[in-house]
């Protein structure tokens, strides 16, 4: 069946070629071999760890589960991948998908748990590889430099990649849409995810991240890891923060639900945040500074922390005292491509550390937006124990309504996040054109 992505995806090669042979060409290399990575071993085991292939490989061919495999790029010759497919009868070879890639770049299957000989003058081969491999290639082992330009390529997406990031979603509301109808229907945190993984048709090694199902004030707990097997006795609210990834490209998406058990002013701040997000979202164009929008989001939090009666100050008071950041500790988005916090969030264009300001140290996205860009818009309010204590303790807990805190807690938290491509004159919200 021919692949209705393939002329999206050859253009996308092609700026690829175009890029590396600029950034080679600068930097005075011949070429590149991209090591697409190897599983690790479990320490005094012999079972491996989850693997996902390199981003960079990733960036070529799309596939996250191709180990032992190189991509060989050098300016004016064709991209090569080798692709490690070794007869196996403890194992079943890695067969290519029928994908644009595949024609476009000369494939070349085998074994290659060592890498293929390379003829250049100055070669740099990059990856999770070690001195005695890039000596054995007479190879530099992952420039800083390289790998900061070909990071910094990464930052603007395709039309290819935006159409890939347009699926991942797609895929990912299925899950999300069987959550929320496994948690009104009582089941458990396990069930959830379950449901979840077979909605959005992925087994649980394939999500690009551990999903976050977490009931009542497991929501509160930013990165929840586990999986309760037992049904809640209550059933105050469900976060689900979980993706799917198509071709490499990474879909992050949460949703908060009130349960039957909800008190009515945990419905209506979810509502709230819904909207608090789109306002964002809207603010999103080329030029703004991330880190300027992240503090709207600060502010927008404090407006609804007073309309809520959960703080009885100003707005401006709730920021300015640190208020706001013990309801809401993390940043408002990131990066998002063939990795979920996708690189250079934290870099200028030319290289230069941007770090994040003291206050929001958790910030992953610090510089000015660009079109091409796609980013996560993630507000969140969270009734967190280890950080409402302090505040409480403190001078500005004197502002806070802590009866009505007191009974929020059960609900753990609310998060609301979207995917959305920047564009030169708009923005593409790639959640909710799928919800």
């Amino acid at each position: 069946m021919p692949d209705a992505l393939a002329p999206l995806q050859n253009r996308h090669l092609e700026a690829l070629e175009r890029r590396y042979a600029e950034v080679l060409g600068a930097l005075g290399y011949d070429g590149v071999l991209i090591y697409s990575g190897h599983p690790a071993l479990h320490f005094g085991d012999d079972q491996h760890a989850s693997f996902c292939s390199y981003g960079h490989f990733q960036h070529w061919t799309g596939q996250a589960g191709l180990t032992h495999s190189w991509l060989l790029v050098r300016p004016g010759q064709r991209t090569t991948c080798f692709v490690h497919a070794p007869d196996d009868f403890w194992h079943l070879p890695p067969s290519l998908p029928d994908e644009g890639w595949t024609e476009y770049l000369e494939v070349i299957s085998g074994r290659f748990e060592t890498p293929p000989a390379v003829k250049a003058s100055r070669l740099a081969v990059i990856g999770d590889i070690d001195d005695d491999t890039a000596r054995a290639l007479g190879a530099e082992r992952n420039p800083p430099a390289l790998l900061i330009a070909l990071d910094e390529g990464r930052v603007c997406k395709s039309e290819y990649e935006i159409a890939c990031l347009s699926e991942a979603n797609r895929m990912a509301l299925r899950g999300h849409q069987a959550a929320k109808q496994a948690f009104l229907a009582g089941e458990s945190e396990l069930d959830i995810q379950l449901a979840y993984l077979k909605a959005s048709r992925q087994r649980e090694s394939d999500v690009p991240y551990g999903n976050i199902i977490g009931l009542g004030a497991h929501g509160a707990v930013l990165h929840y890891q586990h999986y309760a097997n037992e049904a809640p006795v209550s059933r105050h609210s469900l976060l689900v923060d979980a993706g799917h990834r198509f071709r490499g490209y990474c879909a992050d998406i949460t949703r908060s639900w009130p349960g039957p058990d909800a008190a009515p002013t945990f419905a209506a701040l979810i509502t709230r945040m819904h909207d608090i997000k789109q306002q964002l979202v809207a603010a999103l164009a080329p030029g703004v500074e991330f880190v300027a929008l992240h503090e709207r989001m600060h502010h927008l939090l404090g407006e609804l922390l007073v309309e809520s009666e959960l703080v009885s100050a100003s707005a401006e008071a709730a920021l300015e005292s640190g208020i706001t950041r013990a309801f809401c500790p993390h940043g408002l988005g990131h990066l998002l491509g063939v990795q979920v916090h996708d690189v250079a969030g934290r870099m200028s264009r030319e290289g230069t550390p941007l770090p994040p300001p003291p206050e929001h140290q958790a910030l992953r996205l610090t510089r000015e937006l660009e079109a091409g860009m796609a980013v996560t818009i993630e507000p969140g309010l969270y009734f967190i124990p280890m950080l409402l204590g302090p505040l409480e303790a403190g001078p500005a807990g004197s502002a806070v309504n802590w009866p009505l805190v007191e009974r929020l807690m059960p609900h753990g938290g609310i998060r609301i996040e979207d995917n959305v491509a920047i564009a030169t004159n708009s923005v593409r919200n790639l959640t909710l054109e799928h919800e």
